[in-house]
């Protein structure tokens, strides 16, 4: 009977919810939450990625949504948890024109989280499982198109006499992925990629690049990696997967293209965007874009005075590719987070003499404690427990953003107590450590900045051994022709610089391919408005303009590492589908506020 009582509780609950929301009465739901609540939704009430904070925020938005998403058939989703007082339930519901599913966390009897997500639309399905396309048309035909012909016509008409309904910009990991979704659904699109090959963005970055992230993290949505396939994937096998993937899962992608100039016209609902493919110029005329260009902008290039005079290389970390023309030089490396220790460890592994200079405190967590302390839901282990990469990506997703820092918190002091030791040895090696503002670690940095961190895979025995220099704690003051000079006055001498510093906000690229004045109107992306250096506020609840409607119509910006841009993917997938479909999709929330 114990067994069952959180199953019957969450019953309860839900049923109540239910009918709360079918005599449309938003006051009763949200008296169902308690006071310091959240309801995390994408797209199913609100045509949006947001987060209700409070029973107020979440009266607000059923009193907006109800009508429109007239919600049914709720179910709870195998048995309900409870764990230190809270019942966890997974559950499936419908609205007017969609399937969803979520995930509710109950204490004392009322809602603290809820998480509701998309799954299809009504209608609209992906043809997978049982609904699978046959294949092939069992009558003898003198017309007959085989699939390679219907394949080559496509290819050959899209762009030209058809024009794709959505353009994505960037095919790297998150342009592919997106494709792939947009595929399925049956979205015509066109992925254009600046690369000679699909998977160069992987294939051209430094020899010694690898995913700091476990396999089980990373799988691309449709085909997950093989069961041998490596746990930590170095960049040119990613590069020959993403290359695979594009043709097995038929994308019309375009390489050697580069997107020229976009604009839209308010009137036509129309993007005109030129590109230059290999050498010609080509007009498409989409209805939607999306940038995918990477988890960020342009460079991000600092001003160093003196840089007219240095008479040795300065290259910005985009532009490195291997140490193999440093060998016996002297380099100085700016910057200490992920980049900045990655080419280090490439640099002196050429035979460079290496010194890096770190401008701020970074937070380094050891690979093999982030594996089993923060990846648990990712791993062989979770998946033995019935966790698959699907269910764990549903699980993260269910926190709310403002809820995250406690667990972070909680975790990093684990860390910080587990690998005592190591940090001691990083801080008498010169190197300056730090959790964060508020001690809560990687995760909410990459988050808020995007910067300052890094996953040790063997750059810090190096810099505790004395292999790889640090200067830390004194500002550049200028470059002198033979170096660095530094305001406490002592000088380093370089041969070469390679600043790693990181790259502009994805809306840069904007600017420079539609306007500045769209750029300026969207805003930044990513940040969660924190009021952390970097991470100015207003709180947003969500990352700042990712996967969802921007305050420019028609322009979407996909992103992240492989896992946000597996999971992701779907839902600006669906939100492009519905409205190729002409279904409706009152968006409920502003877009994300510019800082």
């Amino acid at each position: 009977m114990l067994e069952i009582a959180p199953s019957k509780q969450a019953a309860a609950w839900l049923g109540s919810f239910a009918s709360a929301l079918e005599a449309g009465d938003a006051a009763a739901a949200s008296n169902l939450f308690v006071d310091d609540c959240y309801w995390r939704d994408l797209l199913t009430f609100t045509w949006n990625i947001t987060t209700m904070e409070g029973r107020e925020a979440i009266a607000d938005m059923l009193a907006a949504a109800l009508a429109t998403t007239k919600p049914t058939a709720w179910r709870l989703s195998g048995e309900a948890t409870s764990d230190d007082g809270t019942i966890e339930a997974w559950f499936s519901f419908e609205t007017a024109v969609a399937s969803g599913e979520g995930i509710m966390r109950l204490r004392d009897g009322r809602c603290r989280t809820l998480f509701t997500a998309m799954t299809d639309l009504k209608g609209f399905e992906e043809r997978k499982g049982a609904d699978r396309p046959l294949g092939v048309r069992h009558k003898a035909d003198p017309q007959r198109e085989t699939w390679s012909e219907a394949r080559a016509r496509e290819t050959r008409e899209l762009g030209a006499e058809e024009q794709p309904y959505c353009l994505v910009i960037g095919g790297g990991q998150g342009g592919i992925m997106l494709g792939a979704r947009l595929r399925q659904l049956g979205v015509p699109t066109i992925v254009i990629e600046k690369n000679a090959r699909p998977g160069d963005s992987w294939r051209n970055r430094y020899r010694t690049l690898v995913l700091h992230d476990p396999v089980w993290y990373d799988h691309l949505p449709y085909i997950p990696f093989p069961e041998n396939w490596p746990v930590f994937t170095p960049k040119d096998k990613m590069g020959d997967w993403l290359e695979m993937y594009t043709r097995v899962m038929e994308l019309n992608y375009w390489v050697a293209t580069k997107c020229l100039s976009a604009s839209y016209d308010e009137a036509e609902k129309l993007w005109t965007v030129v590109v230059d493919r290999v050498g010609r110029r080509i007009t498409l005329k989409p209805k939607h874009i999306v940038f995918a260009t990477g988890a960020y902008g342009p460079p991000r290039r600092i001003d160093l005075p003196g840089a007219d005079q240095f008479k040795g290389e300065l290259l910005h970390s985009s532009q490195y590719a291997s140490g193999e023309k440093f060998r016996g030089k002297k380099v100085a490396v700016i910057g200490a987070a992920s980049s900045g220790h990655d080419v280090c460890v490439d640099l002196w592994e050429s035979g460079a003499k290496v010194t890096m200079i770190q401008r701020s405190p970074t937070t380094v967590v050891k690979s093999d404690t982030l594996m089993e302390v923060g990846f648990e839901i990712f791993s062989e282990d979770a998946l033995a427990r019935g966790i698959t990469t699907e269910k764990a990506d549903m699980i993260v997703a269910s926190t709310p953003f403002a809820l995250v820092p406690k667990g972070q918190r909680a975790l990093y002091e684990v860390i910080k107590a587990r690998d005592a030791a190591f940090y001691d040895r990083l801080r008498a090696a010169g190197f300056a450590i730090d959790f964060g503002d508020d001690e809560t670690g990687l995760l909410m940095k990459a988050y808020r900045t995007g910067s300052g961190y890094y996953i040790d895979v063997g750059a810090s025995s190096l810099i505790i051994d004395g292999e790889i220099g640090v200067r830390s704690g004194v500002a550049i003051k200028s470059l002198t022709p033979s170096g660095i000079l530094f305001e406490d006055g002592s000088e380093l001498a370089a041969d070469a610089i390679i600043a790693c510093t990181g790259y502009q906000s994805m809306n840069e690229t904007v600017a420079g391919i539609v306007s500045r004045e769209v750029a300026d109107k969207v805003g930044p992306c990513w940040g969660l408005g924190s009021g952390v250096k970097g991470d100015p506020g207003p709180w947003q609840g969500e990352l700042r303009n990712m996967w969802k409607p921007t305050a420019q119509k028609a322009l979407w910006f996909h992103g992240g590492n492989l896992a946000l841009s597996r999971f992701y993917s779907k839902y600006v997938a669906l939100q492009i589908k519905a409205r190729m479909e002409g279904v409706a999709t009152p968006v409920y929330g502003a877009p994300s506020r510019r800082c």
